[in-house]
This record gives C-alpha cells, structure tokens and sequence, in this order.
C-alpha cells in the first residue's frame, strides 16, 4: 500500500485489480478543504488513460510487476517470440502490446518486457536501433533545397524519411519512439 505523497510518474499501482503505470500525477493543496492527489494512469494492459483523484488520506495498491531483459527471435503469426538470457524461456507476446514499435524489432534485439502476476503486458525496446537500407531512391545532384528528404525503405520493411544524401545499403540510426532518421553509422 502506498500513501499519496508516494505517488509519481512510472509507479505502477492497482486500480479495480488491474495495473496501471502513473503518467502525471500532481498533488493540490486548495485553501479550504482537505488536500488531494489529481493522476493520470494508463492501463498498462488495455493502453486506456484515465483520470483520478485521491484524497491524500487514501492509499492505493502497488501492482506486483516484474522487468526481465529479453531476447527478441521471430514473428509468429499475430504473436512474436522473445527469449529469457539467463533462463532460456520463451515467451509469446502479441504484437499489439509492441505497438508501432514492431516495425524496428531485428533478430537478437535485446528489449524489457514488463511481467504482471508472471503473464507479460508490456514491451520497451531500445530507444536508438540501427537498421541497414534495402531501397532508396538515389540523390539528384543539385536538388539541395534546405530540409528535403526522400522515403527509405530498412531492412525490417519500415519507411522513414531520409535526407538527400543518404544511399542505398548505408546504415542508419533510427529513434524507435518517433520512426526518425538520426544518423548514419559506419559498420
């Protein structure tokens, strides 16, 4: 049980028996009146937010949740197979608890799946990932407008945009939580 003033962004609490992660949560102390907690939470199962309010003289439970670094392997279907490091486990979760985020796992990719009463809901990869370019179009001399770019195609099927003179096989580094172009790498 924890008491309001324990309350911050990241903690993972129960509400009505499911697991919630506080995205905001700002204490208010009005002049009159008893001082309260206003949150913002998201499911970490179902991915709703919502708003509450506790008076600071409540509690709330904290949920039993568990990070395992794991090993990403392959798709299967509507799912995608991770293996535990130390113990060999796989697991399968679907592909919707990755989110957009799916399009930039690679074989071996190292990622934290987040474990709720020993059942996986939820999965963070890398913030940085670098991917190879299978298809771009080449750069036309003299087409040097300040900001242009071009779509290119990575190796695991997604299509960010690229600056003009970014080639066809480079590696480059891509920010998963936006699907930008970050750099190009050497390998």
């Amino acid at each position: 049980m924890a008491s309001m003033s324990d309350l911050k962004k990241n903690l993972k609490i129960l509400v009505d028996g499911e697991p919630y992660t506080v995205v905001e949560a700002n204490f208010v102390k009005p002049g009159k009146g008893t001082a309260f907690t206003k949150c913002r939470i998201k499911n970490l199962i179902t991915g709703a937010v919502l708003e509450r309010t506790w008076r600071s003289s409540e509690g709330v439970d904290l949920a039993s949740t568990e990070v395992r670094r794991m090993q990403y392997l392959y798709p299967d279907g509507s799912h995608l197979v991770f293996m535990d490091n130390q113990t060999y486990e796989q697991i399968y979760l679907e592909a919707d608890v990755v989110g957009d985020a799916v399009k930039f796992l690679t074989d071996n990719l190292e990622c934290e799946i987040l474990f709720f009463n020993e059942k996986p809901v939820g999965c963070e990869i890398p913030t940085f990932v670098e991917l190879q370019i299978t298809e771009c179009e080449p750069g036309v001399r003299g087409d040097t407008a300040q900001g242009a770019s071009k779509p290119a195609t990575l190796s695991t099927g997604a299509i960010v945009n690229v600056p003009l003179f970014v080639n066809e096989g480079e590696w480059l580094k891509i920010d998963t939580r936006t699907g930008q172009y970050v750099e190009r790498v050497k390998k």
